[in-house]
């Protein structure tokens, strides 16, 4: 996140990182980067580095729709990462450190949980940017080696559900069109962009609900897929690309991460087929781009109805939501 945490300070911060993961006397540095999870680089006396990731566990219903529930969820896809990394061998796999208990993950407070990376010296992905074809050929092949890691994953790894997590939000927001939104400076230019897309919102969503049925997995169909695998979720080290942010983990259809890479030419999608052996499906495809779009609309909406600011993170989920509510996916 661009803005700066504002319900955990830098103390509590640095009193858990030395009680939980033995790290004494640290310098914790904000960094204003990436979207969903708030960041800080940490060094050590000895100028050792570390990366810290803390999540608001408010803000993701995607794990769970409580605290306790959504720390478990964060729990759960934290060691699946770590298992990838170490029982399956996936070196292109960003895994956290331990606590000193064994944890990957550690609550703080009621409302944040913390994780600590080994520092990887690159250079991180930008969203939206286009992978030369060597990158992405490299990543469908990452892809290909998660998607038959079945096994070392399957002690923790728990199945993405296809349905909508905010949708709820959605729903409520669609029903409110009449009344004055309040939560703050861009609540009722929110309302009005809504109200303008509401028919295109609903028929989205029937055709949402019509493929939902159809891409739920067979047995064995199932496999570890990362969940985001987009340009800014890579790191360029040396000659590597390694693959970061593993709290979207989950049991899918491999399409789940495929559609994500696929640019339009089939070359992608070509070899990972050729090197995996499966075939993949358009609906499902096409299912996993719709819900990617309305799942982030339901977030920005959801954030524009609650109390808020003028922030970068705000103007950025403002200029998503304007960009999404005047696409072709609506407008047809």
């Amino acid at each position: 996140m661009r803005s700066p945490l504002q319900t955990l300070s830098r103390p509590r911060l640095r009193a858990s990182l030395m009680e939980d993961w033995g790290l004494d006397g640290v310098d914790c540095e904000y960094l204003p980067v990436g979207g969903g999870s708030y960041h800080w680089l940490v060094r050590d006396p000895a100028g050792k580095r570390c990366f810290v990731t803390v999540d608001d566990l408010d803000q993701k219903p995607f794990l769970g729709k409580t605290r306790d529930s959504a720390f478990d969820g964060l729990r759960h896809a934290l060691d699946t990462a770590r298992a990838l990394r170490r029982e399956a061998e996936l070196e292109f796999v960003v895994a956290p450190l331990t606590t000193l208990s064994g944890e990957t993950v550690q609550r703080i407070g009621a409302q944040h949980a913390a994780a600590v990376y080994p520092f990887v010296s690159g250079r991180p992905g930008r969203f939206g940017e286009v992978l030369p074809p060597a990158e992405r050929t490299a990543l469908v092949r990452m892809l290909v080696r998660l998607h038959q890691a079945t096994a070392p994953a399957a002690p923790h790894v728990r199945p993405a559900s296809a349905s909508l997590p905010g949708r709820d939000d959605l729903q409520v927001a669609l029903r409110d069109l009449e009344h004055e939104w309040s939560g703050g400076p861009f609540s009722e230019p929110a309302r009005a962009l809504l109200s303008r897309s509401a028919t295109g919102v609903h028929r989205l969503l029937e055709r949402f609900d019509r493929l939902a049925a159809a891409v739920e997995p067979a047995a064995g169909e199932a496999v570890p897929t990362h969940g985001e695998p987009h340009p800014a979720n890579l790191i360029r080290a040396g000659e590597q690309l390694l693959l970061i942010d593993w709290d979207t983990v989950g049991l899918a259809r491999p399409e789940r991460d495929l559609w994500m890479v696929d640019t339009g030419t089939g070359d992608e999608l070509a070899l990972y087929s050729r090197e995996s052996g499966r075939s993949l499906d358009a609906a499902a495809l096409a299912f996993y781009r719709m819900r990617w779009g309305l799942d982030d609309m339901s977030i920005a909406l959801r954030t524009f109805r609650s109390p808020h600011r003028r922030t970068e993170d705000t103007e950025r989920a403002w200029l998503g939501l304007v960009k999404y509510l005047e696409s072709e996916a609506i407008r047809t």
